[in-house]
Parts: C-alpha cells; structure tokens; sequence
C-alpha cells in the first residue's frame, strides 16, 4: 500500500472522533540526529548511521478533554544511510517517511498563554534507500547500503513548548524520540555480521501551529 494511501485512510479514521472538539493544524521544521549501532564480524566493529539530516513535519490534532489530546503526525527526513570503521566511511543517499498517532498530556489548561506538554505514540516508519549501487562497496564485509527500503513499526515519546503569540497561533518547540527496529533491509548486514540494539533518532523542531 502507498504511504499517500495510508495517510489519507488515517485522516478519515482520526477526523470523525474529533469533530466539534479544538482543532490544531501545524508545521516544522528541524534536524534529525541519529545514534549509531554497532555492526560486528569475525571480531571486528563498524559503526553505522543515518548521517544528521534535515527534518520537517506536519500535524493534525485534537484538545478538547481538558489537557489531555492527540495528533496525527507525519514526518519527513533526508539524510544518508553511513557506515563507517575508523578514517573508513561509505555513504548511501537515503530518505525516510512516518505517520504515528501521539497522545499528549499538557501541564496547563487550554486557557494558558503557555503550555509544556509531552507525548507519546506509536506507528510507522519507511526507510528507502536512494543511492546509485556500485560494484565494490568498502565495508561490505560488515553490511551493504541498499537501494531498496524497509517499513517497519514506530514508538515515538517526546516533549515541548507551546507559546500563544496571537490569536489561534502558536509558536511551538518539540523534541522527538523516534524509536524503530534496525532498517536492515536498506543497511543490510553481511551473511557473518550481526547489528545490535534499536535505531534512535532525536529530532529537535520549531513551528507554527493554527487552533480552532
């Protein structure tokens, strides 16, 4: 199924449940950070990554039950796909796609000019791999970085700011947490090689967003 597909069949399902409640559509923009994971083979170790990367996202959302709420959120992400062992670096163009649903808990009621909340939630993430493949990668005795892609689940928790600075606008600071299973179909280990943990990335933002 496209990703546009499932965006839109999300959209239909969040809408009717938040009807005749407070409406927030929003926008950001920010950078990604990923925490590398090691991959080993016959003893030996090799960092790989997603490089630090341009952000942006954009957000459907609902608060009317006191300080409670929710949003639908989809997030967008270019950076390459790294490999690295010592002064020995490959790189893979590669993009990323997510929506996931969070719920928000805010530490002040709606009425307040500021409101810090945090969140958490869970759904999906499409990693994809854009380069151009060659013959001879370096490092491929630990991992090869594919032109292919790889979908697999979110959790997200995060944290931030909201700011009225005018009717129905506000300025808006988050900091994510997006958690996924390693993408190893795109960053795919060698036959004798394992990659250990989970894939983080920490993504800072800053937007505006709209209430109605």
């Amino acid at each position: 199924m496209r990703l546009s597909t499932i965006l839109v069949c999300a959209l239909v399902a969040v809408v009717p449940s938040a009807w005749g409640q407070k409406w927030e559509f929003g926008g950001g923009v920010g950078g990604g950070f990923y925490a590398s994971n090691d991959v080993t083979s016959a003893g030996a170790t090799a960092s790989a990554k997603i490089q630090t990367n341009l952000a942006g996202s954009a957000w459907v959302g609902s608060n009317g039950h006191g300080r409670l709420g929710g949003e639908l959120r989809y997030d967008y992400q270019n950076g390459p796909l790294q490999l690295s062992q010592g002064s020995n670096q490959t790189t893979f163009s590669g993009v990323s796609h997510a929506i996931h649903y969070d719920f928000l808990f805010h530490f002040t009621d709606g009425e307040s000019r500021i409101r810090p909340f945090v969140s958490a939630g869970a759904g999906i993430k499409v990693y994809r791999g854009t380069g151009t493949e060659v013959a001879f990668q370096p490092l491929s005795n630990f991992a090869l970085l594919t032109k292919d892609q790889d979908l697999t689940g979110l959790l997200s928790v995060g944290a931030g700011l909201k700011f009225a600075i005018a009717p129905h606008v506000q300025l808006r600071l988050d900091v994510h947490d997006y958690i996924t299973p390693f993408p190893k179909q795109i960053i795919a280990p060698a036959s004798n090689a394992k990659v250990s943990g989970w894939m983080q990335d920490f993504v800072p933002m800053g937007g505006l967003a709209f209430t109605y």
